[in-house]
């Protein structure tokens, strides 16, 4: 892509495109007139638009040659009446020489020709190159999709500025999604790719989907604390849109039986309230945002009552 503005949109959000599918095009009136001048180049430089000065070089070596040939043939005449002791030395050597000349003539004929033919080869290519050379940054003026997918987003209207560094649009895959998680540097040594995650979505209140951990980014956000972590679904919402926020859960160790209660039931981090109000002491084992496992301090027939705040 080129600095410009926009002549043409050719997609919308929503638009399922190839690779290789014009998404826009940049105003490119210079780069058409090179184009141009490229072509009327390519034109006048080819072989076959300078038959007339090949022709003429041509006629020049069948000339030289038939003048050759009779030189040659009155050389040998000469040769056989001097060997009859007809005519002089100087005609012989005349005879000679015009010879000489016109082989001479003859082989200088043969070079301009091929050296023109050389030049003229030499041009075409060169000027064909150019053309393809002027044709390539003309395409550089149609912005093009570099995957298959689906146009989530057009970011620039015909009449706007663009250049190599500014996105245009914003073009993924149409069916499969990849979650970024966040997850604090006090977890992130508890993690591991092929992980199982559980996951709510804000559009799909009160559904749990499942997807399992692919990658794990060993650079840590400084701002927030935090690494990014990579996952994919392993069963997939019915319909899905980029940037969604989600709440995941990742299974780090599985129980059977646990006794859970809710988090905020727990009061300074290891006491509950029976429903007498009376305060007992549990231990607690593993816990997420909302649950927390009871290891002992209560049974499932207990009745706990949630803590004042």
């Amino acid at each position: 892509m080129v600095n410009g503005v926009i002549q043409q949109v050719l997609v919308t959000e929503g638009d399922v495109v190839q690779a290789g599918e014009p998404l826009l095009k940049v105003e490119n009136e210079a780069a058409r007139l090179s184009t141009e001048n490229a072509r009327l180049a390519a034109d006048y430089a080819r072989v076959s638009a300078n038959d007339e000065k090949l022709n003429e070089l041509q006629a020049a070596i069948d000339l030289a040659e038939s003048k050759k040939q009779n030189d040659s043939l009155l050389l040998v005449r000469q040769r056989n009446l001097w060997a009859d002791q007809i005519g002089t030395r100087v005609e012989l050597e005349q005879r000679e020489l015009n010879y000489k000349n016109a082989v001479t003539a003859y082989r200088s004929a043969l070079l301009r020709y091929n050296n023109l033919k050389k030049q003229l080869d030499f041009a075409e290519r060169q000027s064909e190159k150019n053309l393809q050379i002027s044709q390539t940054r003309t395409d550089d003026y149609t912005v093009k999709s570099a995957t298959d997918g689906k146009v989530y987003s057009v970011l620039k209207e015909k009449g706007e500025m663009v250049s190599p560094q500014s996105p245009v649009a914003v073009i993924g895959d149409a069916d499969e999604f990849m979650l970024e998680l966040q997850v604090d540097e006090y977890d992130i040594s508890r993690i591991r790719p092929g992980q199982k995650v559980l996951l709510n979505l804000d559009s799909y209140k009160g559904e749990v989907f499942e997807a399992e951990i692919t990658k794990i980014n060993p650079a840590m956000n400084e701002r927030t604390r935090s690494f990014t972590v990579d996952a994919n679904f392993v069963t997939t919402p019915p319909a899905l849109y980029p940037n969604l926020t989600t709440e995941a859960n990742i299974i780090i160790q599985a129980k059977d039986s646990a006794l859970l209660i809710p988090r905020e039931y727990l009061l300074d981090g290891s006491f509950v309230l029976k429903e007498n109000n009376e305060k007992v002491k549990v231990s607690t084992g593993l816990k997420d945002y909302q649950k927390v496992e009871i290891l002992d301090g209560l049974t499932r027939e207990d009745v706990i009552v949630k803590p004042v705040r």
